[in-house]
């Protein structure tokens, strides 16, 4: 599962890394990288995959994610990193060395290229959300929406990316390979799906939220997130210009921290700043009917 952020305690410099940035065009003229141009590296053990190759379907996966989304953040990475380690969660590693990079932490098999693309797209989310930087250290009792609504961003991205890999695959003859990155993302939709049923999200969105609000606000991608995530999906697909308001995110003190009434009421204003769609937070207050409550 594609969750996490974690603060490091010291620079990884040490960390073996094989750079990408010769297959991307320099950037000699003064417009600023964004989050889709951003130059691309990447870290760590990739096993006996070539990194060429590794890159390849990381990109591929970046351009479905992000191709016609309008990037308004004012906080946007001058690279990624993509580090992919032997052990432990997926996760955006909060290195305090005050760079300009978001580093993205995956941890997939020999060739797993969907599991690549779905962890990817999840932090890549992260990270369109403004939760890169060091001081982007999650926190109760908001985290699990942010998660969420990224978790619904790489399901997004996945859907696409198994269409433009069967009309146009990265690798000779591998046309049949989107078929199985389809299947990949179907197996967890009905894994949500179900969950969202048992919860009794589907049948009244309010009323879940306030009859398990303990449970749903432990941070991370917990069952509840992920079941929500379903919904978020859903408005993606219909209102495609509401993805840019995760750009939006995080742009005020306390981040996460915050009631969730609050914490809605933040992130329109930080849309009305960045002229991003606010339609998604005002969704997400339709929908969870908070914007009255007494905390």
């Amino acid at each position: 599962m594609a969750v996490g952020i974690i603060v490091a305690a010291a620079s990884a410099t040490a960390l073996a890394k094989f750079s990408a940035a010769a297959a991307m065009p320099s950037r000699r003229d003064k417009t600023p990288a964004t989050l889709l141009s951003a130059p691309l590296e990447l870290a760590g053990k990739w096993g006996r995959m070539l990194p060429q190759a590794a890159e390849q379907v990381i990109e591929r996966a970046r351009r479905a994610c992000l191709d016609g989304i309008r990037l308004l953040s004012d906080r946007q990475p001058a690279k990624l990193r993509v580090d992919r380690h032997g052990t432990g969660q997926p996760a955006i590693w909060l290195h305090p060395d005050g760079s300009s990079m978001a580093w993205i932490i995956v941890d997939i098999g020999e060739r797993d290229w969907s599991k690549l693309a779905y962890q990817f797209g999840h932090e890549l989310g992260h990270v369109l959300a403004n939760s890169w930087q060091a001081d982007a250290k999650p926190a109760p009792p908001c985290q699990w929406l942010e998660e969420a609504m990224v978790e619904a961003f790489s399901l997004r991205g996945l859907g696409r990316l198994a269409k433009d890999w069967k009309q146009n695959p990265p690798f000779a003859g591998d046309n049949a390979f989107g078929d199985a990155i389809a299947e990949y993302r179907e197996n967890i939709i009905k894994r949500y799906t179900a969950l969202a049923d048992s919860q009794g999200l589907t049948r009244d969105a309010a009323t879940w939220f306030a009859d398990h609000r303990s449970e749903i606000e432990i941070p991370g991608l917990n069952p509840f997130a992920q079941a929500m995530c379903l919904t978020i999906l859903a408005e993606y697909e219909q209102v495609p210009d509401c993805i840019e308001a995760l750009g939006a995110l995080n742009r005020w003190p306390g981040r996460s921290g915050v009631p969730i009434a609050e914490y809605l009421r933040r992130w329109k204003k930080s849309c009305a700043e960045l002229h991003a769609s606010p339609h998604l937070p005002v969704r997400l207050q339709q929908l969870l009917r908070v914007s009255r409550e007494r905390r």
